[in-house]
This record gives structure tokens, C-alpha cells and sequence, in this order.
């Protein structure tokens, strides 16, 4: 089987900059490039395969389509009624409005997606950038409403600087927001699933406010302080480089490599491996081809390719389920 390289789907928030555009070179006409969605089967906005013999196709179209049917994805995979991973960047020029994301089974049985636990990898920032993550103390859910009220919500926020190289695990029902000049490099599950609590009024391309999602956010929300901690794992020295993991759960395990030279991994049968380029150049060979991929690229390796290679000078997100 042969390593696929991904070309992302576009979000034009209105929060968003151009860094994604101006800095990694996304292809992209929309004036602000909020988003874009690198691994994804999601149909509010698919990831697509370049070049090869699936050139153009969606990459849910490739999954249906491989003589390898969905043993592409891996066994642990099976368990998911759908492709359970999606991985985007976010650049947030402003700041995105105070969200919540439901659990799977709230999200299953009210909106027929999953839920949504992430993870944040801070890949760059502003001096003095911050975002908000849970509650900074225990409170009810009267309270909460309230605030959201009378514009007082962001008073019981817990905000906390950020500085590149920062990891966040934001688990379903924590209630948060990404704060203005920070680009990040985010691992979820497969849902576009987000209630809006509060938007600092801010008004669409319509001219009228952004509508809020109260009620279904109050259903959701934990409302006692998070774990902030960070969990990221010490730096292992492989041979040709470091591998550190950054977050584990049950959805999602990623991993940062740090490679000078050449390191070796295992696509194994019992997951898809997901590769993104975050600085540098990587040459990346399997069994069947090579792919070469520059920063902000993303590579779909199948399950059970086997042993790849990736070499260069270069930092690179690893992601299996």
C-alpha cells in the first residue's frame, strides 16, 4: 500500500489571519484562512489525496475505494462507526468564541456525530498570548447562566499563557476557547460538534450576532476546574532523532518527532499512521513509494504499509488510533 499525500479543506471564520496561506503556502483565495482541515472525512469539509492513481479523490471516497476496503484505516478503527480522527491548524488572528463540545453520548444522540476531546499543540504565538481552559473555580450552573447573561462568563474562566511547544488535552465538556495570536496544530475526534456559550457580540457576515447554543452548552458543561497539567511524555532518543508523546486517549495517540537524519516506524495493521510535517523537509519511503512533504504537509500512511522511513532535518506529528 502506498503512503498518500493529503491537501486540506478551508474554513474562513471570521476570527482567522493569513499565516496558513503567508507562512506554510495553503493554497487558499479566502481572505482569512481560519482553518484547514488536514486529515479529514468529515462532510463539512474533506481532506483530499494528491497526485497517484486516487489523485482528486476525497480521502472518505479513497477509503471506500482501496482493493484494501477499510482494513486501510486498522483494527482499531473497527470500533468507530465512523473515521474517528480529524487534524487541522487553527490560526487564530483574534480570538474564537468561549465553546464547549458535547460527549459521544450526547453528541450521538442529539446532533448523530460524535463528541469531542482534542488536543492542542501550540506550534506558534504571539508575546502574551492566552486561552481560556475550563473554569477557575467550582460553580452552578445558575451561576454560569447568568453570567452569560450579563457578559460576565470570561470572570470564572481559567485563562493560562501559552508559549510554543505548549500541549493541551481538552477532554468533552470543557468549557474553553483559543485566545487571539496563537497557531495551533489541533488532534480531535471526527465531529464539527461546538456549542457557543459567549462571542464578545461579535456579528457574522450577515451583520447579525453569532448565534449561541446556551441551552445545549448548560447540558454539557463541567463545571469544576480542569486538569491543566501538561502530560506531555519526556524525549526518547531513537535512533536518527527524539519521539515524544504528547497525548494519549482512547480516540487518538500522537507523538512528536524531532528528526536529524533518519528514523524508522511501524505502520502496523492495527492503525493508520498520520504524518504532518510541522517544521522542516522530510522525505518520508515505504514499501511501495517515497513521498516528499514540507512543512505543513500531511501524509495518510494505510495500516499495515509496514516499516517507513522518514528522513531529513525536520519536526514531525505522528498520529495512530
Amino acid at each position: 500500500m502506498k503512503i498518500e499525500k493529503l491537501t486540506p479543506a478551508f474554513k474562513d471564520y471570521l476570527w482567522g489571519g493569513t499565516k496558513l496561506r503567508d507562512v506554510y503556502g495553503k493554497n487558499c483565495d479566502f481572505d482569512k484562512v481560519a482553518e484547514s482541515w488536514e486529515l479529514s472525512t468529515h462532510p463539512a469539509g474533506e481532506s483530499r489525496i494528491v497526485g497517484g492513481q486516487f489523485d482528486g479523490m476525497t480521502l472518505g471516497e479513497y477509503l471506500n475505494s482501496v482493493p484494501e476496503g477499510r482494513a486501510v484505516c486498522g483494527k482499531n478503527c473497527e470500533k468507530f462507526e465512523f473515521f474517528p480522527v480529524l487534524i487541522k491548524f487553527i490560526d487564530a488572528k483574534d480570538p474564537l468564541s468561549i465553546q464547549v463540545h458535547p460527549s459521544d453520548e450526547y453528541a450521538l444522540r442529539v446532533e448523530g456525530e460524535y463528541g469531542k476531546t482534542e488536543m492542542w499543540y501550540v506550534m506558534d504565538c504571539e508575546p502574551g498570548a492566552f486561552l481560556y481552559f475550563g473554569v477557575n473555580r467550582e460553580i452552578t450552573k445558575e451561576e454560569f447562566r447568568q453570567r452569560i447573561e450579563n457578559n460576565t462568563v470570561l470572570e470564572v474562566l481559567n485563562r493560562v499563557d501559552v508559549h510554543p511547544g505548549d500541549v493541551f488535552f481538552i477532554e468533552s465538556g470543557t468549557i474553553h476557547a483559543i485566545g487571539a495570536g496563537i497557531l495551533i496544530c489541533e488532534i480531535q475526534q471526527n465531529s464539527n460538534c461546538t456549542y457557543r456559550v459567549y462571542d464578545y457580540d461579535r456579528r457574522g457576515a450577515d451583520g447579525k450576532p453569532r448565534e449561541l447554543h446556551v441551552e445545549k452548552a448548560l447540558a454539557v458543561s463541567r463545571f469544576t476546574p480542569s486538569d491543566v497539567s501538561d502530560r506531555q511524555a519526556a524525549a526518547e532518543q531513537v535512533p536518527g532523532g527524539t519521539v515524544k508523546r504528547l497525548a494519549s486517549c482512547e480516540y487518538f495517540t500522537t507523538e512528536k518527532l524531532e528528526i536529524s537524519g533518519e528514523i524508522s516506524l511501524e505502520a502496523t495493521a492495527g492503525s493508520f499512521v498520520s504524518l504532518i510535517v510541522l517544521e522542516g523537509e522530510a522525505t518520508v519511503t515505504g514499501p511501495e513509494n517515497t513521498v516528499k512533504a514540507k512543512s505543513g504537509e500531511s501524509l495518510f500512511v494505510p495500516a499495515g504499509t509496514g516499516t517507513v522511513k522518514i528522513s531529513g532535518t525536520c519536526s514531525v506529528m505522528k498520529t495512530t488510533v
